[in-house]
């Protein structure tokens, strides 16, 4: 069977599902809802001072929707493994690193899409609700942040997908990520204005890419590098699980 065939049934599993769409409509809703509330709350309230970042704070949905990216991921790739479904679908493609290349494509790339339409909801709604701090559009670090935005929510969705390859549950892959994301965005506070270690791990490394002016020790794009660098990690590990294991 070709890939294109492969993927084209992993694209029409994806979408049969529930549960994944509606994560994916979660996705959207608490990233562009909390940017929002964020720029109207927040940005107006810290607008003006020396750590502000009018840039940042169009994306605070983030802290959100990446949880529901992450939920995304491991209940997509997660999902063949329910009632030794890998058994029915190596049966029909022996070859499993097309079966895990189909899912990865269609959970990374669905990922991308939703988060560039989030992206952008967040920059145009958000920036006039800054008045005279705002970022302007034709400002080059709009466009790496919209871009930027997708790009990490991706990233996560395949970390996420990656995991619960390798534990062959959307649970245990969720337990490690979610937990890991939610103490780094609300424990240690806003990723511009901290260094060291916690610069290298992987939201806080992918999220440089929405700073205005980052700072630390990572760029925009280095950022994302890291991040890249732990999804690819944890797909390989995905990978030699599926590989290695029977069906």
């Amino acid at each position: 069977m070709s890939f294109t065939a492969v993927l084209r049934s992993e694209w029409i599993k994806a979408r049969s599902l529930p549960v994944p769409a509606g994560l994916l409509l979660l996705m959207l809703a608490a990233t562009i809802g909390f940017s929002l509330i964020g720029a109207a709350t927040l940005g107006k309230q810290n607008a003006g001072k020396p750590d502000f970042d009018p840039l940042l704070i169009s994306f605070y949905g983030i802290n959100f929707g990446q949880l529901a990216a992450i939920c995304f991921g491991a209940v997509c790739a997660a999902a063949q493994f329910r009632h030794n479904g890998t058994r029915i679908w190596f049966a029909a493609v022996p070859r499993r690193g097309l079966v895990y290349a189909a899912t990865l494509v269609v959970i990374g790339g669905v990922t991308l899409l939703a988060g560039l339409v989030a992206a952008v909801a967040c920059f145009l709604g958000g920036q006039p609700l800054l008045g005279e701090h705002r970022v302007p559009l034709d400002d080059s670090t709009a466009w790496r942040a919209m871009a930027g935005c997708a790009v990490y929510l991706a990233l996560m969705a395949l970390f996420a997908a990656g995991l619960a390859t390798l534990a062959r549950n959307a649970t245990a892959a969720m337990g490690i990520l979610v937990p890991i994301v939610l103490l780094l965005s609300f424990t240690l506070g806003d990723v511009s204005h901290h260094g060291g270690f916690t610069e290298f791990l992987p939201d806080r490394a992918g999220r440089q890419a929405l700073v205005h002016a980052p700072t630390g020790t990572l760029g925009p794009w280095s950022g994302l590098a890291v991040t890249a660098l732990w999804a690819g990690a944890a797909v390989w590990a995905g990978w030699e699980g599926l590989r290695r294991r029977d069906a």
